[in-house]
């Protein structure tokens, strides 16, 4: 790219800025030691590789999806929550919210993720240990009392009964008197990813996806600024992935729920800004910053030339991002704030809109309040104490930073091909399918976790306080302990609410859910009728159950 082709591009985004900057509140950017410092910095002569490096808030977005940065808005702290009960939960919440967080993250129990009540027997021992437990609308009504479900944007951190759970949160918003219409927030949903990584499914792909169609097909027409997909790469990476691995089966899933969203005659530029991404912020520091660059590149392209986006909105990947869990270690845990705030900067300078901090305990129980505390506070030393905010993208041109980005972006390319070559008619989705089948994603993955063990055990990868640095001085830490007392009464409040319910009600909504299933009709409006009349999570999901069967991966050896 020449320099007046530079200058022209500087033009078009100092226009936009201007635009922009207006609409945003102001503040003075400059250094600790006063000096004034510009929002974006670019080449001042010819430089070959602006074309695909591209201005702040412009295609192919390797800068950011803004021209201002930061500057206009800084990302949503959404630290993730959920413990116990709905009413401990709710306190957790308000905490958050008071002490600055800007959105909320829902993290469920785990028979609430699989779709279970709290009094199924497989849910013995389970109840709030790992999240909130979550059996009914009503849960729903306790867990958000007193948080305006119409000025906080909610994520849900939840795939295989994902609909359901949003069917609850829309009834949650109406008892609240807060039309669906005005809900903003993301739901993670994600069904590919859960055959890839983390397991947790309820049917076999293709109910899921019949699902996943008409959640998407509902939000477009009702409610237009939630996000009813947030494509995880955070749970591949915590498998074992590599950060190219985790780039590329991630956007290779999110180009297959494209591919659904086309096949059900939705317009690209309508359905497509209501994906997100989710992804992991590891530990190499510059490493993750050129896949985040990366990330937005690839799908800007792809979205505009194979899948036809003429929108910038429709081109945008917006992602939420989550520090890596998987780095902390129990050993000196208090080595986990430090890895934490590095991997936080990571997703800062990588251009993330939303951002959770891991706490110090995690690898150990869930967060303490103190530990949850300190995590949200790591976000707002970063925010408020470092100026990152004040330049856009203020890696952009660094030739390390840079060769990085191309190198993610090239293998990313290249697993694109092999998963597309996998399938039967040379769509991302076919591949993708006969990936799972076949197990070509967990080997990959599993591959990968094998080489980092390796060199773990060999001592060529170091971890301060496991295989090197290991005298401490450190004390064993208080954590969190779930009381079994939370269970015992989640279970009799479940049972007291089916005791005043209209059960005539409920097997009418359940019969009406069943025979939408049947048919082509999208199954949102029944599932919302089942909720309004108290139906559980776990009764919604076995009567799917019953119908359409569950699903177990082949043995492999």
């Amino acid at each position: 790219m020449n320099a007046d082709e530079i200058e022209a591009g500087r033009a078009r985004w100092q226009a936009r800025y201007d635009a922009a900057v207006t609409r945003a509140p102001w503040r003075e950017h400059r250094t600790l030691s006063g000096m004034e410092v510009a929002p974006v910095y670019g080449p001042d002569g010819d430089d070959p590789r602006l074309e695909r490096i591209g201005w702040p808030g412009e295609y192919p977005f390797t800068r950011g999806l803004h021209p201002t940065g930061y500057r206009g808005r800084p990302w949503t702290i959404r630290q993730f929550a959920g413990f116990g009960n709905a009413r401990q939960t709710n306190e957790r919440y308000k905490m958050i919210l008071g002490a600055g967080g800007g959105g909320l993250s829902v993290a469920f129990d785990m028979p609430t993720l699989m779709g279970r009540d709290s009094d199924d027997p497989r849910a013995l021992g389970e109840v709030g240990h790992c999240g909130v437990a979550v059996d009914s609308a009503l849960d729903m009504d306790v867990l958000f009392e007193g948080i305006p479900l119409g000025d906080v944007t909610t994520s849900m951190t939840i795939s295989g009964p994902a609909v359901p759970i949003f069917c609850m949160y829309v009834v949650a918003a109406e008892r609240q008197g807060v039309p669906a219409g005005r809900l903003n927030g993301t739901l993670q949903t994600d069904i590919f990813k859960e055959y890839i990584a983390q397991k947790e499914w309820l049917f076999a792909p293709e109910p899921h996806l019949r699902l996943i169609g008409d959640l998407m097909e509902y939000c477009a027409a009702e409610i237009p600024a939630y996000k009813p997909l947030s494509v995880s790469g955070y749970h591949i990476r915590e498998a074992g992935s590599t950060a190219a691995q985790e780039l590329a089966f991630t956007l290779a899933d999110g180009f297959g729920y494209v591919e659904l969203g086309l096949s059900r005659g939705l317009d690209v530029d309508v359905f497509a800004p209501g994906l997100s991404f989710f992804f992991d912020a590891h530990i190499d520091f510059f490493e993750e910053i050129a896949k985040f660059r990366a990330a937005r590149r690839i799908w800007a392209r792809w979205m505009r030339d194979v899948y036809g986006a003429r929108t910038e909105k429709a081109q945008w990947l917006r992602f939420h991002t989550q520090t890596a869990g998987v780095s902390l270690t129990a050993q000196q845990p208090d080595n986990n704030i430090v890895r934490t705030a590095v991997e936080a900067l990571a997703a800062v300078l990588g251009g993330t809109n939303s951002l959770h901090t891991n706490a110090l305990d995690e690898v150990l129980a869930l967060p303490s309040e103190k530990a949850a505390e300190i995590a949200l506070r790591t976000q707002q030393v970063i925010m408020e104490e470092t100026e990152v905010v004040n330049v856009v993208d203020p890696l952009g041109g660094s030739w390390y930073v840079e060769a990085l980005t191309d190198r993610l972006e090239a293998e990313a390319e290249a697993t694109f091909t092999k998963i597309r070559n996998m399938g039967t008619d040379g769509t991302m989705t076919s591949g993708i399918l006969r990936g799972i089948e076949d197990g070509w994603f967990m080997s990959e993955i599993a591959e990968a976790a094998f080489d980092y063990q390796r060199k773990l055990e060999k001592g060529d990868k170091k971890i301060v306080g496991v295989n090197c640095h290991t005298s401490t001085v450190e004390q064993p830490l208080e954590i969190l302990r779930i009381s079994h007392e939370v269970e015992l009464e989640q279970r009799r409040v479940l049972a007291d609410r089916r005791a005043v319910r209209d059960q005539k009600a409920v097997d009418d909504a359940i019969a009406g859910l069943v025979a939408a299933a049947r048919s082509d009709r999208n199954m949102i409006p029944p599932m919302l009728d089942a909720v309004r009349a108290e139906a559980t999570l776990g009764e919604i999901c076995d009567a799917l159950r019953a119908e359409w069967g569950t699903y177990s991966e082949p043995a492999r050896f």
